[in-house]
């Protein structure tokens, strides 16, 4: 019998329950227990540890783990072999600098203390853009840095800036990353790690559309397969009127109101939208 393939998931922190919601709604076991530090799933060949998200990829990278899910920002600070494999399109963030006014290019930061929880990240960058600056390491709470007097810049998440705002401190300088959360392994190619890659992209996916059936006239059919296109082509069934026709098709979950007006307005009716619980595409 085959070893399971060991998955490291977020046992907290922004990423954690969407993750494990992820997991089981792609038809693996789920952790009943929260204090539970692993769940095997022999069913499916494979065995669940929760980790903290920061440690996720140093596991990953020694190899003591096959695949984990953590945040593209978190496998860059780290420094190991681990490899991005698939991005998850959720966990989205944006990395910034910010400082009080007089500092409004990263050049600026030369010589200056930066307050960050993402130090390797931060140093990469800094590096990169020939700037030499002092890092300040902190575990939250960046944002008070420079009023605390411990840092005289920060670079940290940034969603609205209200916060650093409130703090006295203006963004600037280009983006230093855009992370999300990823799938990440040493190699794609251990067994098992594909089959979890395919169900993870059909729940994305099925997130991402729905499916759309209508009725329409034979003759507006090509007017109305350009309105829904389909991911290769709609699906086109006759109706006991032939001059009738039944279309399916998969539409982005955010456009299925403006298509259904266009398809309307073209003719189309009892025009009908499904959520897709699960996808292989």
């Amino acid at each position: 019998m085959s070893e399971p393939l060991r998955i490291a998931v977020p046992n907290k922190g922004t990423l954690s329950d969407t993750a494990s919601a992820m997991l089981v709604e792609a038809g693996y076991v789920g952790r009943r227990d929260p204090r539970a530090l692993t769940v095997p799933d022999p069913r499916n060949g494979v065995e669940f540890f929760f980790l903290r998200p920061r440690d996720i990829a140093t596991y990953v990278g020694s190899g003591a783990l096959d695949v984990g899910i953590t945040g593209r920002d978190l496998l860059l600070d780290s420094d190991t072999e681990a490899l991005e494999i698939q991005p998850l399109g959720f966990g989205h963030s944006t990395f910034r600098f910010a400082g009080p006014a007089g500092i409004s290019e990263v050049s600026d930061l030369n010589g200056k203390r930066v307050a960050t929880s993402y130090p390797g990240l931060v140093g990469d960058f800094l590096a990169k853009a020939g700037v030499t600056a002092d890092i300040v390491t902190l575990d939250g709470a960046v944002e008070s840095a420079v009023r605390l007097g411990v840092a005289d810049a920060v670079a940290d998440v940034v969603s609205t800036g209200a916060t650093l705002k409130a703090q006295g401190l203006e963004i600037f300088g280009p983006v230093i990353l855009e992370s999300e959360a990823i799938l990440i392994s040493l190699t794609p190619d251990i067994p098992g790690i594909e089959t979890l890659r395919r169900r993870l992209h059909g729940v994305w996916v099925a997130k991402q559309y729905v499916l759309m059936d209508y009725d329409l006239p034979q003759a507006l059919l090509e007017e109305a397969s350009a309105i829904t296109p389909g991911l290769e082509s709609p699906t086109v069934s006759p109706l006991r009127d032939p001059s009738w026709v039944a279309v399916r098709a998969m539409v982005p979950r955010d456009d299925a109101n403006q298509v259904m007006d266009k398809l309307y307005a073209l003719g189309a009716r009892a025009i009908l939208v499904s959520a897709i619980h699960a996808a292989r595409i």
